[in-house]
C-alpha cells in the first residue's frame, strides 16, 4: 500500500488558517504571517507563502481593513524579490484591486509608491502594469486630465515594445479620459486604434467586452442610439459571460435601455427586463429605467420628474445617462406640449403653462423653439396670449416652377448685357 506523502507545515497551517477565517479572523491574520515570516525552503513552500499573501490581502479586504491592507502590500516586497517578475506584478496589483472604493485616496498612494519601488529596481513590466492600474484609478477618481496626460507617456514607450494587449488597454482608457471630457474625436481615434491593435491579435473576452463599452457609449454621445445599442448589447453578453453579477454587466444593461428610450422605444424595455440575463441585476436600477421608459411612453413630465427624484443616485451619478437627461427632458417637454396643444387652432398660453406644470416663460420659449425648428405650424399671440396652430402648408409646384422660369430668364439676361458690354 502505497503512503501518502507527508504534507508541508505550511500547506497544514494554510487550511488552519481558512478554517478560521471567518471564525477567528485574528488566528488566521497571525497564521497567516507566519507563513510570511518564513524562509520558503521549496517551490511549494513558495507557492504556499503566495496563497497566504494573497489570502491575507482577501482577509483585509474583507473587514475593511485599508490601512493594514497597505502595509501588506509594502512588506510583501522582500517575499516578492524571491518569486518570477511576471507573478509579482500579478500579486501586487491583485493586492491593489483589494481596496474598498472608501479608501480610494490609499489605494492610488500605495500604487504610486510601488510604481515609484519598480523605477528603482528597474521592473520595467511592473512599472507599466501598476501604471496602467493607475490610470484607471485617475479615471474611477474622475481625475481626466491627469490620466490623459499619463496615456501619453505610456503610449509613447509602449509602441516601441509592441505589446499588442497592453497597448489596447492604454488606447481604451485614453479613449475612456477624453470622452469624459468631452475630446471627441480624440476619444474617437483612441478607440479607433484600440479596435485596429486588438484585431490584429486574440483579445480576450473581458478586454473586448470594454471595447464593445467604450464604443456603444460614443456612438450613444453622436446621436447613433441603434448602433450603440448593438455594443452596448455586445458588451453586456461579454461581462455576463465572465461573470453574471458583473456590475460593468448591469452598466451595459441600463445603457441597453437608454438606448431604447432615447430612439422613443419605450414598448422595448419591458421585454428586455424579462430576459433570463438579466435577472441577476433586478433592483433600483433597473426599476429607475423601467419608470424612465412609463414616463416617456405616457408622454408625462410629471412621472419624469418623480423617477429622477425617486431615484436620483440610479439616474444622476452615471455620466452618461446624466448626459442624455436634459435631450431626454426636451424630448418629454416637446411631447407635452404637443398633446396638450394638438387638439387645439388657438389655445391660451396660460392654460398650456398649467398643463405641462411649467412656467409661462419656459413654455413660451420652448414653443419658440419648437415654431422655428418646424416641429409644428403656428405664431405665438403676445398680446392676446395665446398660440395660435396652422396646418401643415402644402407646397405649391407652381412656386418652384416660377423660381426656375426666373432664374432661367435671368441668366439669359445676364448673357446678352456681357455680350452687348463686350461688343461695344
Amino acid at each position: 500500500m502505497a503512503i501518502p506523502p507527508e504534507q508541508s507545515s505550511s500547506a497544514s497551517q494554510l487550511e488552519a488558517a481558512s478554517s478560521s477565517a471567518s471564525s477567528d479572523p485574528a488566528k488566521a491574520e497571525q497564521i497567516y504571517r507566519d507563513i510570511l515570516s518564513k524562509k520558503a525552503a521549496d517551490e511549494d513552500e513558495l507557492r504556499d507563502q503566495e496563497t497566504a499573501l494573497v489570502k491575507l490581502g482577501a482577509l483585509y479586504r474583507d473587514h475593511n481593513k485599508a490601512k493594514e491592507l497597505a502595509q501588506l502590500v509594502t512588506d510583501s516586497r522582500t517575499f516578492m524579490s524571491q518569486i518570477a517578475k511576471a507573478k509579482t506584478a500579478k500579486l501586487i496589483r491583485t493586492l491593489i484591486d483589494y481596496f474598498p472604493p472608501s479608501s480610494r485616496e490609499l489605494q492610488m498612494q500605495v500604487t504610486n509608491d510601488n510604481i515609484a519601488w519598480a523605477r528603482e529596481e528597474k521592473r520595467v513590466f511592473l512599472r507599466q502594469s501598476l501604471e496602467i492600474k493607475l490610470v484607471g484609478l485617475q479615471l474611477d477618481s474622475e481625475q481626466y486630465r491627469t490620466a490623459l496626460t499619463m496615456t501619453e507617456n505610456l503610449l509613447k514607450e509602449l509602441k516601441q515594445l509592441d505589446d499588442k494587449i497592453i497597448l489596447t488597454e492604454v488606447y481604451l482608457l485614453e479613449s475612456r479620459a477624453a470622452h469624459a471630457i468631452q475630446n471627441l474625436p480624440r476619444a474617437k481615434t483612441a478607440l479607433a486604434s484600440a479596435r485596429t491593435t486588438a484585431n490584429s491579435i486574440y483579445c480576450p473576452p473581458l478586454l473586448q467586452a470594454q471595447l464593445d463599452l467604450q464604443s456603444g457609449a460614443i456612438n450613444a454621445d453622436d446621436k447613433d442610439y441603434k448602433t450603440g445599442y448593438s455594443y452596448f448589447f455586445e458588451s453586456f453578453e461579454g461581462f455576463s459571460q465572465i461573470d453574471e453579477k458583473d456590475q460593468r454587466a448591469l452598466k451595459s444593461l441600463k445603457y441597453m435601455l437608454l438606448c431604447k428610450i432615447m430612439m422613443g422605444l419605450p414598448d422595448d424595455v419591458p421585454p428586455l427586463l424579462l430576459l433570463k440575463s438579466a435577472a441577476p441585476h433586478a433592483g433600483k436600477d433597473l426599476d429607475a429605467m423601467r419608470a424612465t421608459a412609463k414616463a416617456l411612453k405616457e408622454r408625462s413630465l410629471e412621472e419624469f420628474k418623480v423617477a429622477l427624484r425617486d431615484y436620483q443616485e440610479q439616474l444622476q451619478q452615471d455620466p452618461l445617462i446624466r448626459s442624455h437627461l436634459s435631450h431626454l427632458y426636451d424630448t418629454l417637454l416637446e411631447q407635452n406640449l404637443i398633446r396638450v396643444i394638438e387638439p387645439y387652432s388657438a389655445v391660451e398660453l396660460s392654460w398650456i403653462a398649467q398643463e405641462v406644470g411649467q412656467s409661462l416663460q419656459v413654455v413660451e420659449e420652448k414653443l419658440s423653439q419648437m415654431i422655428l425648428d418646424q416641429v409644428f405650424y403656428g405664431v405665438l399671440n403676445e398680446s392676446a396670449g395665446t398660440l395660435e396652430v396652422y396646418e401643415e402648408p402644402v407646397e405649391d409646384p407652381m412656386y418652384n416652377t416660377a423660381l426656375d422660369t426666373l432664374k432661367q430668364v435671368g441668366d439669359v439676361v445676364k448673357s446678352l448685357y456681357d455680350k452687348a458690354t463686350g461688343g461695344a
